[in-house]
């Protein structure tokens, strides 16, 4: 059984293993409530995993330390499993989904790993690891659903209980549910009165719809930009602790959660993977009842891979209308793109890429495309700019 004594006993084991995260507060992200950031993405590893994974394999037995480890992972656990047993002088065997970051799959093996690439997601690679485990005699290290691993994750509960004793409300990213399992027992057991919330993908709702169907749902199929809470079926141990201590769980969108990542590194300075940055988007896009609450969104990783980065951000700045292209019908003669310029630039608009053709089947005879991308202040911006286009005859097509 998970105790008290257990997450207590875990935060001594971590004491000179993990950093005691900083709490900032961030006034920027939801007007209606007091937010604060538990900077987990700038844990060790890059990622609260280590906290889990450390704490399991300080208890092993001389017995299991020698014949090894093998874990599975989309790519945190695997860094936090790496380390601890670079620690502990352990073999150690890591099964990572051959789509996992790049970034994550060079940082595990820099900790001196051995690493198994294992066509399809999470839940391919944990089979894996399991075949492993019978054929070898390895002990297997379980990302979430271990009780073990949760007391791990349970240290980040006393840390925001010690530097925000009148917290009110936490939102947690949940993937198998090892971390929001611990974070709300450890603060429930202790403060029954703070509300703990989760909040998942919406291409990766597992815990989500198991809790609203009060049995565990696997899904088919999981997509979306949060790699390291893309699981299929959340965990026994981790589904009975979310039903009884977790409050209310969530979903949002991969465009609510690239809005989430960019307004983090332009507001506050932090860089966020995906998983890392779903509470906040939770908290940006108003998807729970915390107005009115000190709250504390839990940033859980920041280990993005710079390609997905760029491709976030151009998503994150379309979605709050900062980025957007336009495609005009104008008459094929001098000066047109002169007139299109002359109004955009009047207006405070930045051309960042034009690129004009000569007209369709679908067109008049005398006719051209430009396209126009842009970047604007907002959706008004963007509003006002069409407008006066319009207003000058121009002829707008789309705007994406």
């Amino acid at each position: 059984m998970l105790s008290l004594d257990k997450i207590y006993q875990a935060a001594y084991i971590l004491k000179n293993v993990i950093r005691p995260t900083d709490l900032i507060y961030a006034p920027n992200i939801n007007e209606n409530s007091k937010i604060y950031l538990k900077t987990e993405n700038l844990q060790v590893t890059g990622s609260f995993k280590i906290r889990g994974s450390y704490n399991k394999m300080s208890l092993l037995t001389p017995e299991e330390k020698q014949k090894g480890v093998v874990a599975c992972s989309a790519g945190n656990h695997a860094q936090g499993v790496a380390l601890a047993a670079q620690k502990n002088n352990i073999k150690c065997t890591i099964c990572l989904p051959d789509n996992a970051p790049i970034s994550k799959i060079e940082a595990t093996k820099k900790y001196g790993a051995e690493i198994c690439l294992v066509e399809g997601v999470y839940d391919d690679a944990y089979k894996k690891a399991i075949e492993l485990k019978e054929e070898m005699g390895y002990t297997f290290i379980h990302p979430f659903d271990d009780l073990d691993v949760i007391a791990g994750q349970g240290t980040i509960g006393l840390e925001l209980l010690d530097q925000l004793p009148d917290m009110e409300a936490v939102i947690v990213p949940i993937g198998g549910g090892g971390l929001i399992a611990g974070v709300a027992f450890a603060i429930k057991e202790l403060n029954p009165k703070i509300k703990v919330y989760g909040v998942q993908a919406c291409g990766a709702a597992s815990m989500y719809n198991s809790i609203k169907n009060e049995n565990i749902q696997c899904l088919s199929t999981v997509s979306t930009i949060a790699d390291g809470i893309a699981v299929k079926e959340p965990g026994v141990h981790t589904f009975k602790l979310c039903q009884k201590y977790v409050d209310d769980i969530c979903v949002v969108s991969d465009d609510e959660i690239s809005t989430a990542i960019l307004t983090l590194i332009e507001h506050q300075k932090l860089i966020t993977e995906g998983a890392g940055a779903v509470a906040v988007a939770a908290a940006l896009f108003d998807k729970l009842p915390i107005g009115g609450k000190k709250t504390v969104c839990l940033l859980s990783g920041g280990n993005i891979d710079v390609t997905i980065l760029s491709r976030v951000i151009s998503r994150g700045l379309i979605k709050t209308g900062r980025s957007c292209i336009m495609n005009i019908e104008l008459i094929d003669k001098p000066g047109q793109l002169k007139g299109v310029s002359s109004i955009i630039a009047d207006l405070g608009g930045n051309v960042v890429s034009v690129h004009h053709e000569r007209s369709s089947e679908n067109s008049d005879i005398n006719g051209c495309y430009l396209r126009i991308a842009l970047e604007t202040r907002n959706f008004e911006h963007i509003e006002q700019i069409k407008k006066a286009l319009t207003d000058a005859g121009y002829k707008i097509e789309c705007i994406n």
